[in-house]
């Protein structure tokens, strides 16, 4: 498993508008070439999000499903990329003053990643995870005004 911790200097409500917005996960998600489909009723609990990963001409197609939604508090997804298995991806907004303690935690559910947790895969993940956790903190300062942008990153496994 790997955890991600990161300061936003957003509000929750701010920084879940992000999360809520299925088309925009490829401005955030390291990795993601193209959103190709986000069901209308996303992040509801069932609902899929069909994204394009990969690294220059190598791509695969991944679908998340999310398991768990507590608008503006929590957003549990299930990533599927066939044929390396699964990945549970929690993602807990924590209000911190007027700000939001963003807490990313991923682990392995099926597949390969299973057997390959530990050292270096969980530190290749929190680095891929961190990449991602400074992207959503600019976007989400730039588009709600905020000054900095954010805190460093505190990074853990567990």
């Amino acid at each position: 498993m790997a955890r991600n911790r990161r300061l936003v200097l957003s509000s929750p409500s701010e920084v879940w508008s992000l999360l809520a917005d299925g088309h925009r996960y490829g401005e955030w998600v390291t990795g993601t070439q193209q959103v190709l489909d986000a069901d209308l009723h996303w992040p509801d609990v069932g609902a899929r999000l069909r994204v394009r990963v990969g690294l220059g001409p190598l791509t695969l197609d991944d679908i998340c499903v999310v398991r768990i939604c507590e608008p503006q508090r929590r957003l549990e997804l299930e990533a599927k990329a066939d044929p390396f298995g699964a990945a549970r991806i929690a993602m807990n907004l924590i209000p911190w003053g007027e700000n939001t303690l963003f807490v990313l935690d991923w682990h392995a559910l099926r597949g390969p990643g299973t057997r390959m947790h530990g050292l270096p895969m969980d530190y290749a993940v929190r680095i891929r995870n961190g990449m991602m956790l400074t992207k959503l903190a600019r976007i989400a300062v730039r588009e709600h005004g905020g000054g900095d942008l954010g805190a460093p990153q505190h990074t853990g496994s567990g």
